[in-house]
């Protein structure tokens, strides 16, 4: 049987020490975020090896790799290692995002940033606190988020700007529902954890779910800055 499956269900204070573990490493991976990418992009030289083509697709390979080891190797790593790997993928999306300051001015991904992070905790809590089972929304989201990065593709060729914005509005519905969706998969792990759990169990338990999050809350605010933010040309 897993080690996430259902043995008794936890203490209350052990719920609440799990979810806060899970948010405190998303609010790293999310500061690792921003300061990466802020650096970036008041540093002339590393902002132009960044912004290449091949730097991206480079960077692009490294965190999809980064996730899929978190993921799918998170029972037979250690938590050592599983920290490690996420400290460096949030560092790589920073330094990857940064070209976003290039695009935008800063008024307006302060601002996205802001209506991002209030739009992510309204869902958080409306999956935390929900009765509904939201694995069906869940299912739909993915389905959802499978065409949006073929239409993004598809309009990297074509370069539609009634696209891009329609593919922000689709986006940003696609992560409200996923952010809900994914609350709501921590909570039941949180409550279903076996309370004799070791401590790097429960470490790389909160990692997972923080990672979960943390590209809920970055791909949100990627997509809303495609609807609101304020471009410098």
């Amino acid at each position: 049987m897993d080690q996430y499956s259902v043995s008794r269900p936890r203490s209350e204070v052990l719920v609440n020490s799990f979810v806060r573990s899970v948010y405190n490493w998303m609010a790293i991976g999310l500061g690792l975020t921003g300061f990466a990418a802020f650096y970036v992009a008041n540093n002339p030289a590393m902002l132009n090896l960044v912004v290449s083509p091949l730097a991206q697709i480079v960077l692009f390979i490294a965190t999809i790799g980064l996730v899929v080891s978190i993921s799918g190797m998170v029972n037979r790593i250690s938590a050592g290692t599983a920290t490690g790997l996420f400290v460096l993928y949030s560092s790589l999306m920073g330094v990857m995002l940064a070209p976003i300051f290039i695009v935008y001015t800063n008024t307006s991904i302060a601002r996205t940033f802001f209506v991002c992070a209030g739009t992510f905790a309204g869902c958080s809590i409306y999956g935390w606190t929900t009765k509904r089972d939201l694995t069906s929304v869940g299912g739909f989201c993915m389905m959802g988020l499978i065409g949006i990065i073929i239409a993004s593709v598809v309009n990297m060729f074509i370069g539609s700007s009634t696209m891009h914005y329609v593919i922000g509005y689709l986006g940003v519905i696609i992560f409200v529902g996923l952010t809900a969706y994914d609350t709501q998969k921590l909570k039941n792990m949180a409550l279903t954890q076996p309370a004799d759990l070791e401590a790097g169990v429960i470490r790389k338990g909160a990692i997972l779910g923080a990672l979960s999050l943390y590209l809920d809350f970055i791909n949100l605010f990627l997509m809303l800055l495609r609807i609101f933010g304020q471009s410098r040309e």
